[in-house]
């Protein structure tokens, strides 16, 4: 039987493990067995770079810490060894720097689920929102979509105009002559 500062001492993991789980918006969840330590100080500055908070849990804490905020569905998941990295404002981040890294290392680091919204994702979600444009292009592809009808509008009413002109033109020319 543990003593009972262990206990309080994993309680208060298990609240600190809560915290940040409920305030991201999105999360990627990494086996990361067999890296070095330069692939690891290169993973975390680039996760870092880009708002990302890394870390690595205990299964059994983690699944306590996700229970306790309503995120069922990991209890497969929590196997081996579990990394996790987590963004509180950018919904793509994570997913786009460890997808990078997981192709980059192969079988030493894979991804396992991710969540996003207190909704688990499987492996393939995370990579295609890994694979998601930035929001700078989605952005410019919906500026696009919105101003496509009304640049086609312009043009047929200037086209129009245009005809109109042509026509007026052949009857002064021809009233002239």
């Amino acid at each position: 039987m543990p003593s009972e500062q262990v206990l309080e001492k994993k309680k208060q993991q298990v609240n600190e493990l809560s915290s940040k789980l409920s305030t991201a918006v999105s999360g990627v969840l990494v086996d990361y067995k067999g890296i070095n330590v330069q692939e690891d100080t290169q993973l975390r500055s680039e996760l870092r770079a880009a708002g990302v908070d890394y870390f690595v849990a205990k299964n059994t804490l983690l699944k306590r810490a996700a229970e306790a905020i309503g995120l069922s569905g990991l209890e497969g998941i929590l196997e081996g060894t579990t990394s996790v990295a987590v963004s509180n404002d950018n919904y793509v981040a994570p997913a786009r720097v460890i997808a990078k890294h997981a192709g980059q290392l192969g079988d030493r680091f894979n991804i396992k689920a991710g969540f996003a919204d207190g909704k688990i994702l499987d492996a393939e979600m995370v990579q295609r929102l890994a694979n998601l444009p930035g929001e700078q292009e989605l952005v410019a592809m919906v500026l696009r979509g919105l101003i496509a009808p009304i640049s086609g509008l312009v043009n047929v009413l200037n086209a129009n105009i245009r005809g109109l002109a042509v026509v007026i033109g052949a009857i002064v020319a021809q009233k002239a002559g």
